[in-house]
């Protein structure tokens, strides 16, 4: 079943270019399913070949904040790889606003969302919270892992309305990924 959310689960397909978090055409969603569900996951990975060096943090801790205002907490830290700019990954999620509201889940379609992680497919808070940023002090999440992200809108959706007024503007987005498979 699809997601009446438009490309929520659009996070498996390109942003418009005319901006770097536009919405996709309905028409890419097909691999999409919606954006997160399980708690999030944190990474303690060793380094990859070609991969920035890789911070850790204890799973099930404190919510962390980055320098851009991203939040995470690691509910369970995955034991396989941690995924690189441009790998193709599959993740579970639910989203919800900041009222607990959830606006789309993966789980409910029983398939997991695969995007290229990295390059602009889906919001940028996911990019980040997923890959990692050494710059934003924020691990890599590893496969198997559960991380729960709390995204403003600055690296959300910003001041647009989506799914026809379903994430209303300027919303803060909270998301609980799981890492399904990140090669």
């Amino acid at each position: 079943m699809r997601s009446a959310f438009p490309k929520l689960h659009h996070l498996s397909v390109r942003a418009r270019a005319t901006s770097n978090n536009a919405l996709p055409t309905s028409a890419s969603t097909s691999n999409a399913s919606g954006i997160l569900r399980r708690h999030g996951l944190f990474s303690a990975v060793a380094l990859v070949a070609g991969a920035a060096p890789i911070m850790s943090a204890s799973a099930g801790g404190e919510m962390n904040t980055a320098k851009n205002g991203l939040q995470w907490v690691d509910e369970l830290e995955g034991s396989g790889p941690a995924p690189v700019k441009g790998a193709r990954i599959k993740a579970h999620y639910t989203g919800r606003l900041s009222n607990g509201k959830v606006f789309d889940s993966s789980y409910s379609r029983g398939q997991p969302l695969a995007f290229a992680v990295g390059t602009g497919m889906v919001i940028q808070g996911w990019d980040l919270g997923i890959i990692g940023s050494q710059a934003e002090e924020v691990p890599p999440m590893r496969e198997g892992g559960k991380r729960k992200l709390i995204i403003p809108p600055a690296l959300g959706y910003g001041s647009r309305s989506v799914g026809g007024g379903l994430i209303p503007p300027n919303s803060t987005l909270e998301f609980d990924v799981e890492l399904v498979k990140a090669r």
